[in-house]
């Protein structure tokens, strides 16, 4: 679906959304088997069209490692899939509740209903992932959908539209594309429920455009996510643990480490620690197909942007490699940043690309203080086998999510939820979360032929609800 005239973009998409609504009024709740059905045709479509999807890929960033892809895009997907199958069936099923003394005799259960049409806005850095991961829950839960796929990942939205049109008439699935104008006039539309992955920026725009509709929202945004490395991690094991989820999409992902809080005085042993690991996993990443270039000329000019505006207000700056920017490939080494302070833009802004600032505290008071002071991030990593130091910063820090001893592999847990709080986000998905998300979780009270309710009818006064009374009033 392409929006050819910005003054008919809304037009067209009410008119889209209505025959998604109609649709599922005329069938509003598939059966396990069509959910299930749906799930493994989009499964199979997934691996069939895998290499299409891959070179798609490479080329809506210049260059994208193919294992990036696989890793990141396609194998979550067919992880979700598989597990949402396998439990699919006990998430549906109604659960019992208690009744209770007061309303007994009677049954209770929750009846989990699809909520009607989910509309999914899609992000560039991980754009199969965050389009067919939320469609796979919107479907699992008895959903249509309508997803807005990034402007900026075209070869990746031919690929996906073509494929999501083989498997789904577009009164189930529909694929949108525009830029700005056509996003903001989605996210505008009266959904049941919409899921927006993005910028905190970009958020509030989409939880205004939502609030008129009270339509209820999923947002994923981000934030600065760091690392406090403890006292008693050895660097080279903490850099290990964090190096992949720096280096991944060159860094372009909403969970990487934004910034690592390290015990005073050990910067430079840190530095070098993370040049010898970056040298070892990638070396020149001139020619290197295993390390990614940054999406478009536009994010790549943030990117340096960012690192001037450091380096002009005082920060020394190391490449991981010793190897400069490659403006050609827009190819970005880890650029390893100390001396930073808060008037950067680089501890202002979710960096959202290969830059790592290092921050050094005194103890580790310190170091919870100075994420506390900040915005809520997505992620929070902690490298520490000191099993009271973990504890102390887990019951005194909020984030969406943690990492103890890793980074960003928490979001491919298909049985726990994702999600942010506060400017990083809110509500979840994935996993039977996902599930819950995208439904109704509907109440049904049925009594038998016995009523018991109307001992609490007027005239008020009697002497069973008297003895009601001081029996629950108590």
């Amino acid at each position: 679906m392409n929006m050819p005239l910005q003054t008919d973009i809304a037009t067209q998409l009410l008119q889209q959304l209505n025959a998604q609504k109609s649709a599922y009024q005329r069938q509003p709740a598939p059966d396990l088997d069509a959910r299930k059905a749906q799930l493994k045709a989009l499964k199979k479509a997934l691996l069939t069209q895998q290499n299409s999807i891959i070179e798609a890929l490479s080329q809506d960033y210049g260059h994208r490692s193919a294992d990036d892809s696989l890793i990141s895009d396609i194998m979550p997907c067919i992880n979700n899939i598989n597990y949402t199958l396998k439990h699919l069936k006990s998430w549906m099923k109604p659960s019992r509740r208690h009744a209770g003394m007061l309303l007994a005799p009677a049954n209770i259960t929750v009846h989990y209903q699809p909520v009607g049409v989910v509309g999914i806005i899609v992000p560039w850095n991980f754009p199969v992932m965050l389009s067919v991961g939320p469609l796979i829950t919107a479907l699992a839960a008895g959903n249509r959908a309508m997803i807005k796929l990034s402007e900026f990942t075209p070869h990746t939205n031919t690929v996906l539209k073509k494929m999501l049109a083989e498997l789904f008439d577009d009164t189930v699935v529909a694929v949108v594309e525009g830029e700005a104008d056509v996003a903001a006039a989605f996210s505008a539309q009266p959904f049941d429920h919409l899921l927006f992955t993005g910028s905190t920026t970009v958020g509030r725009h989409v939880m205004r455009a939502a609030a008129d509709n009270l339509t209820p929202v999923t947002l994923e945004l981000g934030g600065k996510s760091p690392v406090i490395i403890a006292d008693d991690m050895p660097l080279e094991t903490a850099v290990e643990r964090m190096i992949y989820g720096k280096c991944l999409n060159a860094g372009q992902i909403c969970v990487a480490p934004d910034y690592v809080l390290l015990p005073k005085g050990k910067t430079d042993a840190f530095k070098q620690a993370f040049a010898h690991k970056f040298n070892a996993m990638y070396g020149q990443i001139a020619n290197n197909p295993d390390y990614g270039a940054i999406i478009n000329q536009r994010q790549f000019d943030r990117i340096v942007a960012v690192l001037d505006d450091a380096r002009s207000k005082g920060a020394l700056i190391t490449s991981a490699n010793g190897e400069a920017i490659d403006s050609k490939t827009r190819k970005i080494p880890t650029q390893l940043l100390s001396q930073v302070n808060d008037e950067m833009l680089v501890m202002q802004e979710e960096i959202f690309g290969p830059l790592l600032p290092i921050i050094e505290y005194d103890d580790l008071a310190q170091a919870i203080n100075y994420i506390n002071d900040r915005p809520r991030p997505l992620a929070l990593y902690i490298m520490s086998f000191d099993s009271a130091a973990q504890q102390r910063i887990l019951s005194h820090t909020h984030s969406g999510g943690v990492c103890i001893n890793e980074t960003v592999f928490h979001v491919a847990a298909d049985d726990a939820p994702f999600g942010g709080i506060g400017p990083s986000g809110m509500g979840h998905y994935h996993g039977k979360e996902g599930f819950l998300t995208m439904s109704h979780a509907k109440t049904v009270l049925s009594r038998g032929k016995l009523n018991t309710g109307k001992l609490v009818h007027p005239p008020y006064g009697g002497l069973i609800q008297k003895l009601l009374m001081k029996v629950f009033l108590r």
